[in-house]
C-alpha cells in the first residue's frame, strides 16, 4: 500500500490530520451547538411537538421511528426528508418507508417556526433528532442532551434505502444484530432501541404472518390480532395494531414484559426473546426499567453520532423537502 512507503514523520503528519479532519465527525457534535444562535430552539421545537402528541399519541412514536429511519440510511442527514420530484427520487417511497414513514408533515411545522426565530440556522437533521427525544419524554420516556451541529443532505438515495440496511419487521435475530453491528451498535444497543418499539402501532400487512403462521406466540394474542388483521392478503393490510399490547401510549419497559410472555407483535419483535443470545437482556430490561432507560438513551446518542454531516459540508436546507 501506498501509505507504508511514507516516511515516518509524515504518516505521524497525516495520522494528526485524519484526528483533526477525520471521517468520522460526531465529536463535532455538541449539546450546546445552537446556545448562541438559536437559544429559543429548544423550546419552539418543544411546542410543536407536544401539539402533534396531544392530538395523535402515534405521533410521538412515528417521530422517533423518523430520526431511526434517517440514520440507518448514510447517516443522520435528514435526507429521508426530501420529497420526491421529476428528475429526483429520494428514500419516502423505498419499501421500509412507503406507506410506513410518517411524521413529515410535523418536521415541516416545526422547521417553519424555528426559521421564525432564527432563519437559516438549525438543520431539518438536527430537529429530526430533537423531535426524537421530546416524543420520547412527552410519552414518559427518558430525557437526554442532544447533541447538535448536523447539516442537511444535498442528495438522497432510493436505492440504499431498499437495500435492506433498515431490518424489516421479519428479521431474525442474526440479521438484526449484523445490520445493528454495521453501524457500530453492538446487540445490546438494538434491543435497547428496539425497547421504542414500546409505543406506536404497525400494520397488519407486517405482522400478519407472525400471528398466523408462527408457533413462538401466545394463542390468545394472536386471537386478538387475528380479528383485525384477515388473513387474506391484500385484505385489511393497512389496519393497525399497538406494537405494546399493555401500555400502547406510554413509554415504558412493558414491551420486554410482553416479548417474554411471546407478545411480541412483529417477528423482530419476538426474536429478542426466543432462546437466543438477548434473552438475558430482554430479561434484564423486562425487570429494570432504569437499566432499560439508561441504555436506550446511550444507544440513541450512538445513533445520532452516525456520519453526520458537519461543517462546510451539505447545507442548512430552507425547506426540508427539497434543497435550497
Amino acid at each position: 500500500m501506498a501509505i507504508r512507503s511514507l516516511s515516518s514523520v509524515a504518516f505521524v503528519s497525516l495520522a494528526l490530520l485524519l484526528i483533526l479532519t477525520g471521517k468520522s465527525s460526531s465529536a463535532e457534535l455538541s449539546k450546546d451547538f445552537y446556545s448562541k444562535s438559536c437559544p429559543k430552539l429548544f423550546s419552539t421545537v418543544k411546542s410543536v411537538v407536544k401539539s402533534a402528541v396531544s392530538k395523535e399519541r402515534r405521533m410521538g412514536a412515528s417521530l422517533v421511528r423518523l430520526f431511526f429511519h434517517d440514520c440507518f440510511v448514510n447517516g443522520c442527514d435528514g435526507s429521508i426528508l426530501l420529497d420526491d420530484t421529476s428528475s429526483f427520487r429520494g428514500e419516502q417511497t423505498a419499501a421500509p418507508n412507503n406507506n410506513s414513514v410518517r411524521g413529515f408533515n410535523v418536521i415541516d411545522q416545526i422547521k417553519s417556526k424555528v426559521e421564525h426565530v432564527c432563519p437559516g440556522v438549525v438543520s431539518c437533521a438536527d430537529i429530526v433528532a430533537i423531535a426524537a427525544r421530546d416524543s420520547t419524554v412527552l410519552l414518559g420516556g427518558p430525557n437526554w442532551n442532544v447533541k447538535l451541529g448536523r447539516r442537511d443532505a444535498k442528495k438522497a438515495s432510493f436505492s440504499d434505502a431498499n437495500s435492506g440496511v433498515i431490518p424489516p419487521p421479519f428479521a431474525t435475530l442474526s440479521t438484526l444484530i449484523k445490520r445493528f453491528q454495521d453501524k457500530g451498535l453492538s446487540a445490546k444497543d438494538m434491543v435497547a432501541l428496539s425497547g421504542a418499539h414500546t409505543i406506536g402501532q404497525a400494520r397488519c400487512v407486517v405482522f400478519r404472518d407472525r400471528i398466523y403462521n408462527q408457533n413462538n406466540i401466545d394463542s390468545s394474542f394472536a386471537k386478538t390480532r387475528r380479528a383485525n388483521c384477515p388473513r387474506t392478503t391484500g385484505s385489511g393490510d393497512n389496519k393497525l395494531a399497538p406494537l405494546d399490547v399493555k401500555t400502547p401510549n406510554f413509554f415504558d419497559n412493558a414491551y420486554y414484559k410482553n416479548l417474554i410472555n411471546k407478545k411480541g407483535l412483529l417477528n423482530s419483535d419476538q426474536v429478542l426473546f426466543n432462546g437466543g443470545s438477548t434473552d438475558s437482556i430482554v430479561r434484564t430490561y423486562s425487570s429494570n426499567p432504569d437499566a432499560f432507560y439508561s441504555d436506550f438513551v446511550s444507544a440513541m446518542i450512538k445513533m445520532g453520532d452516525l456520519d453526520p454531516l458537519t461543517g462546510s459540508k451539505g447545507e442548512i436546507r430552507k425547506k426540508c423537502g427539497r434543497v435550497n
